[in-house]
């Protein structure tokens, strides 16, 4: 049984988000991804400024007079949401822990998925596959999205992002728009996220705390690395190991955003305890302009 606590906290994620789907983002998600093409409707009588390469000869050799076939956008799509639950989530430093961000971020997109009549389905990973749920519609469907999100313990405490590409590529039979949502802390997923470029739009999202860029004057402390369990003790009122720590991050993320930029994918970057809001609508408005 899902604990009271748990259940409030998926009811108030719900809310927040049916709010930002409702007021905030409404109509940047549907303008900024296109259906998967364009589907036949009717013909009509031919009007001036209509393009002629709609014209449709048989009919309009048949009626004596010029007909055009009218096409509607085919919208239904497809969305998958790669979801990181390996260890290093169940950090955060401003009152928020990753993974409970990950799950409002996930939330919010797939809210908006249903109320554009799209599909929205699950993988969740560790540094293996944990959880396939299937993309389906409805508001019940993306409750128990959250509720898994939340709820489930992963069995492994790695990350490879590798793994998840792969499992993507395996049960999907069509185009689908995939959200990435993880730390990527993780090294040679480039090429397998290359493979599922090829077919879907893959889009990642990367979530980041700010004591993993800078760390503050607080004199010795004790680390571990929540995925290997290693401990290391360091002092951070030294000045040049702070520096070292702030460089090292800036360097990862840099190598990230070239491995994204290389691939050809917009990617979205986001920090616990800071709205996710903005960077969603600045990519929203930036797929809107490139189509």
């Amino acid at each position: 049984m899902i604990p009271t606590e748990l259940l409030k906290k998926i009811r108030r994620i719900e809310i927040r988000t049916s709010h930002m789907v409702n007021d905030v983002l409404a109509g940047q998600y549907h303008s900024a991804f296109k259906g998967r093409g364009m589907e036949f409707e009717e013909v009509r009588t031919y009007q001036i400024g209509d393009d002629v390469r709609t014209i449709d000869w048989n009919v309009s050799a048949r009626y004596g007079h010029p007909y055009v076939k009218i096409f509607k956008e085919e919208r239904e799509l497809t969305v998958m949401l790669l979801v990181d639950l390996s260890r290093s989530h169940n950090f955060g430093t401003a009152d928020q822990l990753k993974r409970e961000l990950a799950a409002e971020i996930c939330a919010t997109l797939a809210f908006s998925a249903i109320r554009n009549n799209d599909k929205i389905g699950l993988i969740t990973f560790t540094d293996e596959v944990e959880k396939f749920v299937p993309a389906k519609k409805g508001s019940k469907h993306v409750l128990r999205i959250i509720r898994d999100l939340l709820y489930e313990e992963p069995q492994g405490k790695g990350t490879d992002l590798s793994v998840a590409f792969e499992h993507l590529n395996r049960v999907t039979s069509r185009k689908c728009v995939v959200f990435v949502v993880s730390d990527f802390q993780d090294a040679g997923y480039e090429q397998p996220m290359r493979i599922a470029r090829r077919r879907h739009d893959v889009i990642p999202i990367t979530i980041t705390d700010q004591r993993e860029v800078d760390l503050p004057n607080v004199g010795l402390v004790e680390l571990i690395d929540a995925e290997t369990g290693q401990i290391v003790v360091v002092d951070t009122a030294n000045k040049r190991l702070r520096g070292q720590y702030a460089a090292g991050a800036i360097s990862k993320a840099d190598e990230r955003t070239d491995q994204f930029r290389r691939a050809n994918i917009d990617a979205i970057d986001v920090m616990t305890g800071q709205s996710f809001v903005d960077p969603l609508q600045r990519f929203f408005r930036k797929r809107k302009a490139k189509l």
